[in-house]
């Protein structure tokens, strides 16, 4: 395993917007301070998880998410996958909490991505703790997001009609639980995110490793208190034309038995947002999205969201959506 490896560290009370930028283009991943965000916060929502992974399994299992045609609620250890293989970890994903929205004939199948959380009975303070800190990140996010565009040198609020109204935003309660007893370090296997920006906030157990910018290793990413890590996601690249890239990430299980807990955050527009080209001056430097026909990029958010849920929650998909496909109509990479 490689050795530690400092990232850039972006102060979002007095932002360098020069280290921003050169951070989002050479990098793609930094830790941010001066978020605003207190410990005493960030220890009651990793409390909080710990406590939601501590109940008894049969109040986990409850909340399964192939009860959930929306794939909201609890996934266990081996049951999400990443490039084909399974992951080893359980998480509960919760998203905005909103009413069912089940697509009419002629709307785009993503509208199943909106509806209802799953919560557990037994530990109602989870609602409160996970529903409060999506409101509190998606401020600390769109503060980060105005600063990154301006770095580039875009207009600031360029995307602010891409958020307006109900922008997708997405926490995950997430728990590895050691190693695989088959000797597998896959705690999540290599991906890029596919929205705009991700915050990560993760106990002091190692794991989250970095793709370089050679693509020819991995470093590991050393544990900052307070601070968030923080990456950009597949639309920024798209949004930027690849000035800005996605980089890929994985989380290598702990040792032995030794747990870790993370929470990454998800900071989106609305599924029906188009993501037009962000003007700046870079815009001739761009050396285009990143060629992938296993991976298409849209330019029409919620496909890019549905495809990934489908690639990694493949039960859901055959139990409530076996008719699904991921051919957007109208939208184009």
């Amino acid at each position: 395993m490689s050795q530690p490896a400092a990232l850039p560290v972006i102060d979002l009370s007095a932002p360098d917007r020069e280290a921003l930028h050169r951070a989002a283009r050479d990098v793609g991943f930094f830790q941010l301070v001066g978020h605003g965000i207190t410990l005493t916060e960030q220890n009651r929502l990793l409390g909080t998880a710990r406590d939601f992974f501590a109940l008894p399994e049969a109040d986990r299992h409850a909340l399964d998410n192939l009860a959930s045609p929306h794939f909201r609620g609890y996934t266990r250890i081996g049951n999400e996958h990443t490039q084909g293989r399974r992951d080893w970890r359980d998480q509960l994903d919760i998203s905005n909490e909103l009413p069912a929205h089940v697509p009419a004939p002629g709307e785009p199948p993503y509208w199943w991505l909106e509806g209802p959380n799953q919560w557990p009975a037994a530990l109602p303070a989870l609602r409160e703790v996970s529903l409060a800190w999506m409101d509190r990140l998606s401020a600390v996010a769109h503060r980060l997001l105005h600063e990154l565009l301006a770095a580039v040198g875009g207009p600031a609020d360029f995307y602010d009609d891409a958020f307006s109204g109900h922008p997708r935003t997405h926490l995950k309660l997430v728990r590895y639980p050691g190693r695989a007893p088959q000797g597998d370090d896959q705690g999540v296997g290599v991906h890029k995110d596919y929205g705009f920006l991700t915050l990560l906030l993760t106990d002091e157990v190692p794991g989250l490793q970095v793709e370089t910018p050679d693509g020819r290793d991995f470093i590991d990413v050393p544990y900052l208190p307070g601070a968030f890590v923080v990456n950009l996601g597949e639309l920024l690249e798209v949004a930027t034309n690849g000035y800005l890239k996605a980089t890929n990430h994985r989380v290598v299980s702990p040792p032995g038995s030794r747990e870790r807990f993370s929470a990454p955050f998800f900071y989106n527009p609305r599924l029906d947002a188009r993501i037009t080209p962000l003007p700046f001056p870079g815009a001739s430097q761009a050396t285009g999205v990143t060629e992938d026909p296993d991976n298409p990029l849209f330019a029409e958010f919620g496909w890019n969201e549905l495809k990934g849920w489908a690639r990694a929650h493949p039960a859901v998909v055959r139990k409530h959506h076996p008719e699904l496909t991921i051919v957007p109509r109208t939208t184009g990479s």
